[in-house]
């Protein structure tokens, strides 16, 4: 299992699939399955039924993602972009748009 570059609270670009071109911030990461869930995107229809405190009907909520089909949001310009990991000169480890050089979190 690889360590992966995608995060809980990372804006992420849709690449690939019927979502593709969607953004959306990552509510969860799924590291043994290797997805992720990604705010409005690869929206699902459940049928719910109705419990003393919910009403029945139909819930759009949101289906877990492969990673491959996310990128990371460029802070700069919005475009998919890779990560990398660089050590700034106070001694933290953080990652980096390899697309523009700014740094992603820190």
């Amino acid at each position: 299992m690889a360590r992966l570059k995608i995060r809980k609270g990372d804006h992420v670009v849709v690449i690939a699939g019927r979502n593709k071109g969607k953004k959306g911030d990552v509510l969860e990461v799924m590291p043994k399955e290797n997805r992720a869930l990604v705010q409005g995107v690869n929206m699902v229809t459940r049928h719910q039924k109705q419990t003393q405190t919910q009403e029945a009907g139909r819930l759009q909520k949101e289906a877990p993602i492969d990673i491959s089909n996310l990128a990371l949001e460029d802070p700069k310009d919005g475009m998919p972009t890779r990560a990398g990991w660089k050590i700034l000169e106070d001694g933290r480890k953080v990652r980096f748009a390899k697309r523009s050089g700014e740094v992603i979190d820190g």
